[in-house]
């Protein structure tokens, strides 16, 4: 009977010691309501989780024209309008294509002018020119008063990206200046090659002459625009406004020649 007293105090004094642990566990595990280690989403802060929303990304739309850019006025963007001496990455393009082998023309009789210009897609675009030195401050002039009035010039690039090439640039409608070279079977250095002349919208406004009674066209892909009988846009005459602001500058347009008509070309 003793035997039987001493089991079920053990028994029951393990069971209480049982009790008191598992009490004490549970005590100590409990996770609390701010407890960093918990996993519940919902008490995720906006901080934890990443925000990959579109609407968070910088995406511009360009479809349409920057109308306020282009009702501002040379005076809102006339930092852009500047000449410098010929900076050197631009003499290095410049180097064995409008800048030949053979130029006779200091680099320091030049210069270089950056413009804004209105595009046919009439957005306003930067714009590059090498030109003399004696008529750097009237071209600047002419292209911040085109630029003003809302005058469309398709292209202003260095003739250099187009390895120097008159036809290539040309049927680009690309408008340019300087690009050295000699007037053909002559030692006399071109207007062009002097820096003296600019060629606007070169496509509308072509090079004609009669060669051995045959028309020459320049560009080759202007026949469209030699009728200057014709109305179309672009066309320089003596109502446009680029042909009386470079004539009141003092510039001779090609388009009153005699023997020869180049339409795009304005030379002092």
């Amino acid at each position: 009977m003793k035997r039987h007293t001493n089991i079920i105090i053990t028994a029951v004094a393990s069971l209480i010691i049982v009790t008191l642990v598992g009490r004490e566990f549970i005590k100590n595990h409990k996770k609390e309501p701010n407890d960093k280690s918990s996993t519940n989403v919902s008490e995720n802060t906006c901080e934890d989780i990443p925000d990959t929303s579109i609407s968070d990304t910088s995406i511009v739309d360009t479809s349409t024209p920057d109308t306020d850019i282009l009702n501002q006025t040379y005076e809102d963007n006339k930092e852009q309008f500047y000449i410098s001496e010929i900076p050197d990455d631009i003499f290095e393009k410049m180097q064995g294509k409008s800048y030949k082998a053979d130029c006779t023309l200091p680099r320091e009789n030049l210069r270089y002018i950056h413009v804004l210009h209105v595009g046919f897609d009439n957005q306003v675009h930067e714009g590059e020119l090498v030109v003399n030195k004696d008529i750097a401050d009237d071209v600047l002039e002419i292209f911040k008063e085109l630029y003003e009035s809302g005058y469309q010039i398709e292209k202003v690039r260095l003739v250099d990206e187009y390895d120097a090439d008159d036809e290539a640039s040309m049927s680009d409608n690309n408008s340019s200046a300087f690009n050295f070279r000699f007037i053909s079977h002559t030692t006399k250095i071109s207007k062009h090659g002097m820096g003296m002349a600019v060629d606007i919208n070169t496509l509308y406004n072509p090079y004609v002459k009669t060669v051995d009674g045959e028309l020459s066209i320049e560009p080759a892909n202007a026949a469209d625009y030699v009728d200057r009988s014709k109305d179309f846009s672009h066309k320089i005459d003596h109502d446009d406004l680029c042909y009386k602001l470079f004539t009141e500058h003092g510039f001779e347009w090609g388009g009153d020649w005699t023997h020869s008509k180049d339409y795009q070309h304005f030379e002092k």
